[in-house]
């Protein structure tokens, strides 16, 4: 069963990869890829009622991530909508493409490691459509703005799910992590901006034009402001409400969009509804993408079926048998999930390896925090964040391989020697 499932997984994931040559949306081959896999595991396991248990549990799973993620998507609309993202560009004076890399890059690196690298993307995403013009300039960013958020996502608890999983499995604690990746996850970063500034050189920005003054005329700069600062203030808060209450983000998400829908109604009650429409949150549900969410819900359903039937638990086994050196072992890992979700193989790993055998804050927790959160860079499906911005700018699987690919690897590879000189030195 297992190597028929292997298959058909490789089959699902080979036609997400292609799919401008073969013609057909990802969204289709990532749900047909999870109908069958969970057909095929229905068909071979003789205990219907313990399938159904592990749908309902992975469709939970999936659910919630879901439910966040078009939550952060619409925050997104409705500031945009309001002009609100205009506060910020208009501050952006920079005219060289280089200079605005580097920007971008640092700022994503950081808000990703106080939100997270899903809803970080979304936001530095949509804010790219507002500053660049030329969609090839948009793309670069885009594969920038993942491999950084990937990247500021790594070293602390709240900024990845990996990394906040072994936070909670207490397998790291939070001042250790942040010291102990925190070098490795900047040069991570690093190497991939000095290549691409390079590439760039002296290009200059060639900015969109901005919106006339009749759809400005619809807000005013308090409601800009307000709509931008609540809505960044939502997202900046939903780990503090995870943290306080143990409830699990995508409700903080829901509450937030609730008060943000409140606040709305209540700045545009005295206007015409002809020019408040489109100001609403309703409007903006309606805004997003929900062939990039149909995916994401396949990709997350399929890959629950390899680990339910242990299929990813087997092949860390054998990465141990065959292997044998741990930091080889976590480097593969991270490779490995550049292709594979890095949540289901960060959960084989905390079962495979017994906190008595392998302490707390030691290097393989620490080290597996890296490179499971860095590593899916390496491929645009490999991470959350890179599904995100696929969708958002339909990215191509192929372009990404060959544009972006390489340099997340060589980011990859150098953090990785950065913290295994680190810890041999310190430790």
């Amino acid at each position: 069963m297992q190597t028929l499932l292997s298959l058909l997984f490789v089959a699902a994931y080979a036609a997400i990869a292609l799919e401008n040559p073969i013609k057909v949306n990802k969204s289709a081959s990532a749900l047909l890829g999870a109908g069958m896999l969970w057909s095929v595991y229905a068909l071979y396991s003789l205990d219907p009622v313990r399938v159904n248990t592990e749908l309902g549990d992975s469709l939970m799973g999936t659910a919630q991530i879901v439910f966040f993620l078009i939550g952060a998507m619409t925050i997104v609309e409705v500031i945009d909508a309001h002009n609100g993202f205009e506060v910020l560009t208009e501050r952006i004076t920079t005219q060289r493409l280089s200079t605005l890399m580097w920007m971008v890059g640092f700022v994503t690196f950081f808000l990703s490691a106080i939100l997270d690298n899903l809803t970080t993307t979304i936001v530095m995403v949509s804010l790219m459509k507002r500053l660049l013009a030329r969609r090839e300039d948009r793309l670069i960013f885009a594969g920038i703005i993942v491999i950084a958020a990937n990247a500021g996502g790594a070293w602390t608890p709240i900024g990845d799910v990996t990394t906040t999983m072994l936070w909670i499995g207490g397998q790291i604690t939070t001042l250790a992590i942040m010291k102990g990746v925190f070098l490795a996850s900047m040069v991570n970063l690093l190497i991939p901006l000095a290549i691409t500034s390079y590439l760039l050189g002296k290009q200059g920005v060639e900015s969109p034009q901005l919106k006339g003054e009749q759809d400005l005329a619809h807000t005013t700069r308090f409601e800009r402001s307000l709509i931008l600062a609540l809505g960044l203030a939502i997202l900046v808060l939903v780990p503090v409400f995870k943290s306080a209450t143990n409830l699990p983000p995508f409700l903080g998400i829901l509450l937030g969009l609730g008060v943000l829908w409140l606040v709305g109604d209540l700045i545009h009650r005295e206007k015409e509804d002809e020019h408040k429409e489109h100001l609403t949150l309703a409007s903006a549900l309606t805004r997003i993408d929900m062939g990039s969410i149909v995916f994401f819900i396949g990709i997350l359903l399929a890959v629950a079926v390899m680990e339910h039937s242990h299929t990813l638990t087997a092949l860390a086994q054998w990465l141990d048998q065959i292997v044998g050196r741990l930091d080889a072992i976590v480097l593969i890992i991270g490779l490995v999930s550049a292709v594979v979700d890095n949540v289901p193989l960060v959960a084989a790993s905390m079962g495979m390896y017994d906190l008595t055998r392998y302490p707390t804050d030691g290097f393989l927790w620490e080290f597996m925090a890296y490179c499971a959160g860095t590593g899916g860079s390496i491929l645009v499906i490999g991470s959350a964040a890179g599904v995100a911005a696929m969708g958002l700018e339909r990215i191509d699987f192929v372009w990404y391989a060959r544009k972006i690919s390489v340099m997340a690897l060589a980011g990859y590879l150098g953090g990785a020697a950065v913290y295994i000189v680190q810890y041999q030195w310190m430790r």
